[in-house]
């Protein structure tokens, strides 16, 4: 049986209008950035600098020294900060699409309604601490919002889940069934707590995650939805890269998946960027990192020869928005890129 209060509300795909995109500002003592801190900024200033051209940029801080020296960043990078705002609301880490809170959404007559999903958190599984301030962030948004809140207990993060907007959502197991996080949820009551919670009808799991991914797993670096008919998929074709197999059977699977109205989706392969490393560790470099922001659809790049091919695909795949690459390589040293920093809180 549905839970009574979310019924109605459904997980909007991530081009749908934003209200505002939310970001965690990084604290020089990150351990995602104890080397190359001021190069991630540069390139999280840019980031912004794109997304305040169609929306609000909600920005935590951890306090108020780290808030003045985020604005002065800003500052010098020329961003009109009249679309800029702070919250002084304490985090760990920058990774708020994976900590923060799910956005859902109910079309009314008269008004579209907004709640939030706060799954528990636990830094994918207990890699890292500590961890519960992160953990503590979507109650505090949704406090600050005036959000119903919706808590279901399990754990989870957002860059675990891909939706349509229409009822399918994308998944992993290597994310969400993992010993490290719900040792003892099943596949099936899972799903259960996605129809609940999520208002989908059609889940639909990957297997495994990109070599070095440290969350393990995650969805936004294997495939993503660009229309409701339409998947975007990970691929490599070199047989000896340790990403090949994976992504050969997540590849078999989409193809023979299905929408929420039994039809096959439409499956656009885009190639993964090369080896990248830090300290002779893997990154999880990924061009399926993209943000669709409202005014254009943000790239990460890696400067790779298929840096083109990534950005030429996704232009064709969004042709009512402005497809940008930006240089995500100093970013990508903290272990992640441009979707699993931004969260988008839909109108």
């Amino acid at each position: 049986m549905k839970v009574p209060e979310v019924m109605g509300f459904r997980l909007a795909a991530e081009w749908e209008d934003h209200r505002a995109t939310w970001l965690s500002w990084p604290r020089p003592d990150s351990p995602s950035y104890a080397e190359g801190y001021e190069a991630a900024l540069e390139v999280l200033v840019r980031f912004v600098r794109l997304l305040v051209q169609g929306e609000e940029v909600r920005i935590l801080v951890r306090n108020e020294g780290l808030e003045g020296q985020a604005q002065a960043a800003l500052r010098q990078g020329r961003i009109p900060m009249h679309r800029v705002f702070f919250h002084r609301i304490p985090t760990y880490e920058p990774w708020c699409r994976d900590y923060g809170p799910v956005f859902l959404v109910r079309e009314r007559i008269s008004q579209r309604q907004v709640a939030v999903v706060d799954w528990r958190y636990n830094a994918w599984g207990g890699k890292y601490a500590p961890y519960e301030e992160d953990d503590a962030m979507p109650a505090h948004v949704a406090r600050l919002r005036r959000q119903t809140l919706f808590t279901p207990k399990i754990v989870l993060e957002g860059g675990a889940l891909e939706a349509n907007g229409a009822g399918s959502l994308l998944t992993s197991e290597a994310a969400v069934l993992s010993a490290g996080r719900n040792p003892d949820l099943t596949a099936q009551e899972a799903e259960r707590i996605f129809l609940d919670y999520l208002g989908v009808s059609n889940v639909l799991w990957l297997r495994e995650g990109l070599d070095g991914d440290y969350a393990g797993g995650r969805v936004d670096n294997l495939a993503r939805f660009v229309n409701p008919s339409t998947i975007v998929a990970a691929v490599e074709d070199d047989l000896e890269d340790g990403n090949y197999m994976a992504l050969q059977e997540n590849l078999r699977r989409l193809r023979t998946m299905r929408d929420q109205e039994e039809h096959l989706f439409r499956i656009v392969k885009l190639p993964l960027p090369g080896r990248l490393e830090r300290a002779g560790r893997r990154l999880p470099a990924s061009y399926l990192q993209f943000y669709i922001a409202n005014s254009a659809v943000v790239v990460p790049t890696y400067g790779h020869s298929r840096d083109r091919v990534a950005l030429e695909s996704l232009q064709r795949e969004f042709a009512d928005r402005r497809v940008v690459g930006l240089d995500c390589r100093d970013l990508l040293r903290g272990g992640g890129s441009l979707h699993s920093l931004a969260l988008p809180e839909p109108l």
